[in-house]
Formats: structure tokens, sequence, C-alpha cells
């Protein structure tokens, strides 16, 4: 489509599900769209728990697209597991579009990695057009590489584009964009022009304090810790949050907290940098750790700890 065209087009919005295998850069490629950190993203799978609604809007031509970033699908070892499979899946019900992430492979003659025909059969199960996002291809060199994966992925049932792209660097965004266009109704889905998401601040708030967990914890320990807010309240001159850091095992505690409280202390204090910056306020933060054993094998705990419900 010609910017030309583009810009005699009729406005145009629908969902667009976002979805893959953990770690393929979901999070990253929805916060790169929008020009700003909504999805928190680390280095290790299954940082993604939930399904985070991201609307992007442009205005020539007028575009308005409900981007829906879903956890990794991935092998369903726990309960917790079965729990973000579920979640991920019913992230697809109501797209106009799906955007199929996968990456870049190491051997270009090996096999398909079985995760992506796994995804790949949930997306068809929609019925709606699938477009395959190859990310992280400013890895691969040369260029060159990349056309027999692109014509094998053209040559499956209900994809209608390939979109080669690196979302760290931007790479084909725009292109993208225009694809996802193509594919959605006619009529935008907002009428202030400025909605950004249907989470509240607070959901968003967990989020962060997880993902500092995440990001100073190995092992075991960040796949086994969630997040509770026992208080988030919006004061004249500060916001006021509580939370609770759950862990699985007496040890796990012990690593989050570290030293004389060290590591919890950095948690905390990046945490509530990210919040600040977030909802721009000035956040007042404490952060304790609570061990519930097992909590990931246990369906109901998961369901209480992970849920699509507002934090």
């Amino acid at each position: 489509m010609s910017k030309e065209e583009q810009s005699e087009a009729g406005p145009r919005g629908g969902r667009c599900a976002i979805v893959g295998r953990p770690n393929v850069g979901k999070s990253t490629l929805l916060n790169a769209i929008l020009g700003q950190k909504l999805a928190i993203a680390t280095a290790k799978p299954g940082t993604t728990r939930s399904n985070v609604l991201g609307v992007a809007h442009r205005d020539d031509p007028p575009t308005q697209v409900a981007f829906v970033d879903t956890p990794g699908m991935g092998k369903a070892k726990t309960a917790l597991h079965r729990v973000l499979g579920d979640t991920a899946r019913a992230g697809l019900l109501d797209a106009d579009v799906i955007l199929m992430m996968t990456d870049k492979v190491e051997d270009w003659n090996a096999k398909r990695h079985p995760g992506d025909q796994t995804v790949l059969e949930a997306c068809r199960m929609i019925g709606v057009p699938i477009i395959v996002v190859i990310n992280k291809v400013d890895q691969v060199t040369p260029r060159e590489r990349l056309l027999p994966i692109l014509e094998k992925w053209l040559g499956e049932e209900g994809v209608v584009a390939v979109v080669p792209t690196s979302a760290t660097r931007g790479t084909n965004l725009a292109e993208l964009f225009t694809e996802i266009r193509e594919h959605l109704p006619e009529g935008l889905l907002y009428e202030d022009g400025e909605t950004l998401t249907d989470r509240p601040m607070r959901f968003f708030a967990a989020e962060l304090i997880r993902e500092a967990v995440m990001n100073h914890t190995r092992a075991e320990v960040p796949y086994g810790a969630a997040v509770q807010l026992d208080e988030y309240s919006d004061e004249p001159k500060i916001t006021r949050i509580r939370a609770t850091v759950i862990v699985e095992k007496d040890s796990h505690k012990g690593i989050v907290i570290g030293k004389k409280g060290a590591l919890l202390k950095t948690i905390a204090t990046e945490a509530r940098e990210q919040i600040e910056s977030f909802i721009q306020r000035k956040v007042f933060l404490e952060v304790w750790v609570k061990v519930v054993p097992g909590w990931t094998n246990d369906p109901r705990r998961v369901r209480e700890l992970v849920s699509e419900d507002d934090t």
C-alpha cells in the first residue's frame, strides 16, 4: 500500500494478538510499537503471565490497533504453566489478526522449533489472518539466509505475510504496522484516541516489582516468584504501595532478601524508580517476602497469584 493510498484510506481499528514461544520477544515488540514501556520484559523466559492490552494510535491513515501481549506458549510442566497456556489461548479469541512471533535459528538446516508448530496450530483454530514475525534478525548474517525461512512460512496455511524484524532495534516496525492495518475492520475502537490500556496502575506496579525480582535473581527463584499488592493508595503528594513477594522455598526467601537485606533493598529501589517513571508520581514502596510452599503446582494458588483480574 503506497503512502498516497494510505492517506486516502478510511479509519481502521481492531484487536491484534501477539503470541509465540516463551522468550521470543513479544513484550519487547509491543513496547517498541507503542513507543513506551508497558509490558515488563526480561531475558528470562516466562516473564509475561497475564494478557496485557496496549493500544497503538496512528493518524496517517487513522488506525487503532489494540495489541494483546500474551504469555509464552510452552510445555505444561506445572499448574502455573497450564494456566499461562490457557491465558495465552484466551488472548487469541477476539483477535482480528494474529502476530505469531518466532525468532532466528542457529542452524538453518534444522527442523523448525517444535514449539512453533504448536503455536501455529493454536492460531489456525481462530480462523483469522496470521502474520509471522521473525524476531532477532539483526543477529543473522548474511541476511540472504532468511530467504528460505521466509518462503517456508509463507507456504503455511493461514499465514498471509512474514515480516523479519528486530524488536530491540525497531527494524521493519512501520512495515509490520502497515501489514496489520490491511487486515483490520473499518472504523476505530476508541473515540478519545488516547486510550493506552485497560489495566489499572496497581497491576503495573505489581508487574514492575516482579520484573525487578526477575532481574536480580537466578536459577529457580524468578520462576517461582509472584507479587501481591497489599496496599496501593494515591495521596495528594505521593502514592503508597505495600507489596509481598511470594516465593516457594525458605532458601528462595533468603536469596531474595540477601545478606543483611541488601538484595531486597536493591530490588525495591529499582522497582520504585520504575513505578515512579510509569505513573509520573513520587512513590513510597515497602516490599516484604513470604513463603508459600509449592504454589506453582497448586492450581488454586496459581489462580490467586496469577490472575486475569486486577491485582
